[in-house]
């Protein structure tokens, strides 16, 4: 173990954002030679990919999340400090925090990404997305919610208004949790409500392209609108959404304009990089993307600024292929892996070679026994697919008691076709068939 006089005077790693990028970077950096601080506004992991799980009620948040403290926990080397970045001056190797100010020798950021409305920031509120535990639990809420009004509601047309269900976006989040809504209205809340026939619920897919899943290969696109429609979803390829409202929404499809009644629409259509893209390309001169993306050297670094380096969603990586790599947890595990080392061979004198991302496939779940998966030298779906998807994320799970914790529950959510997260938690209250909204302020 290092004595504190040699940790005090290691080189210094501050490393920006907890997520797979930012988590990845601080574990490979538990060695004598560095010192290392993780900063984020959260004191906890989230592992993102399994999100719309909690928003259906299949998992808890705390199953999908891990303390940083106790990850890293291990590396003697490493704190971790809760507080947020407002801004960084390179000159002097300072960020700026809301509590202070923080320098630094190397600065690894990896503050990822928010949703991006395409200039309609007024459908937030709205239409949600999906990127946090709070956006989870506020879908979660909308999605149980609806189901709790239809029971009371006497009109049919606001009943069959209240169980539409509207999910913008046809990339693997929007698939993934079209598919669970649907199988929770088909099967899970099947038989629970006494006024209401859970199954005639109705969950529209919205995409902007001509199929679904498009950075997939075309036939496993075609394979997961096959399944989805298997569920009793609803897809509509070549559909710009034009307007949102609380109780509507309205699409174009070419010529032709539809104005779908529903109480609950969900956002998963779009990404635009945190608002430190925008600061790092203020103070360092960087290039950004229509994103807002950092446009990133080779080795992950920015032009003029050895010192600081971009990985993760909020990267722009441009140097391997046609197009930049995608925004998807493999490439941030990897990426904050390789500039972790990088760091190390630079103060032992040695040089590395330029990031190489290795790609070892991609993969999306539809529903139970339905998946899509490309290794690249072959694709399929069904249900291998699913169980090789089921074992990747359990797999990549970072503690092993959630490891332990979500197998079980997926078991046993396959054998019972239950969950057992369907909470109804926040303010706002579900709706009663007399007009009045009783007070509930259940939290998590």
């Amino acid at each position: 173990m290092p004595q504190a006089d040699q940790v005090q005077s290691a080189h210094h790693v501050v490393i920006v954002g907890g997520g797979f990028a930012g988590l990845y970077a601080a574990k490979s950096l538990g060695h004598p030679s560095v010192k290392v601080t993780v900063v984020d506004k959260r004191n906890f992991h989230l592992f993102q990919p399994l999100l719309y799980q909690v928003a259906t009620g299949s998992v808890s948040p705390a199953d999908i999340s891990s303390p940083l403290r106790g990850i890293l926990g291990r590396n003697s080397n490493t704190k971790v400090l809760l507080d947020e970045v407002l801004d960084l001056d390179p000159d002097s190797k300072n960020i700026i925090l809301k509590g202070g100010v923080l320098s630094y020798d190397s600065l690894i950021m990896a503050t990822g990404v928010s949703h991006h409305y395409f200039g309609n920031d007024q459908w937030q509120d709205i239409a949600p997305g999906l990127k946090t535990i709070e956006d989870a639990l506020e879908m979660r809420r909308r999605i149980f919610s609806a189901f709790e009004a239809a029971e009371g509601e006497r009109d049919p047309e606001q009943r069959k208004a209240l169980l539409t269900f509207v999910v913008v976006g046809g990339g693997p989040t929007g698939v993934e949790l079209a598919g669970a809504i649907a199988e929770l209205a088909n099967q899970t809340l099947k038989g629970d409500f006494r006024n209401i026939d859970t199954t005639e619920a109705e969950v529209i897919l919205i995409e902007g392209l001509d199929r679904v899943l498009p950075p997939f290969a075309p036939e496993l696109s075609s394979d997961a609108q096959d399944a989805l429609a298997r569920l009793g979803v609803r897809i509509r390829t070549g559909a710009m959404v034009t307007r949102i409202d609380p109780e509507s929404v309205t699409i174009r499809c070419g010529d032709e304009t539809e104005v779908i009644p529903s109480h609950t629409t969900l956002w998963a259509a779009g990404v635009k990089a945190s608002r430190l893209g925008a600061v790092l390309a203020e103070r360092t001169g960087a290039e950004l993307d229509r994103s807002g993306r950092v446009i990133v050297q080779s080795d992950l670094s920015l032009p003029g600024h050895s010192d600081i380096f971009v990985v993760g969603d909020l990267a722009h990586f441009a140097h391997q292929g046609e197009r930049p790599l995608p925004g998807v947890a493999p490439v941030a595990m990897q990426a904050g892996d390789y500039v972790a080392k990088l760091i190390l061979k630079r103060l032992q004198g040695r040089t590395s070679e330029p990031f190489k991302y290795v790609d070892r496939g991609s993969m999306a779940v539809i529903g139970q026994n339905e998946a899509v998966v490309d290794l690249g030298f072959m694709k399929f779906s069904g249900p291998f697919a699913w169980f090789l998807w089921v074992f990747a994320h359990i797999y990549y799970l970072i503690e092993f008691d959630n490891k332990l914790v979500v197998m079980t529950q997926w078991a046993w959510n396959y054998f019972t076709r239950n969950r057992g997260a369907r909470l109804i938690t926040g303010l706002e209250a579900v709706r009663r068939t007399d007009g009045a909204v009783p007070q509930a302020s259940a939290k998590v």
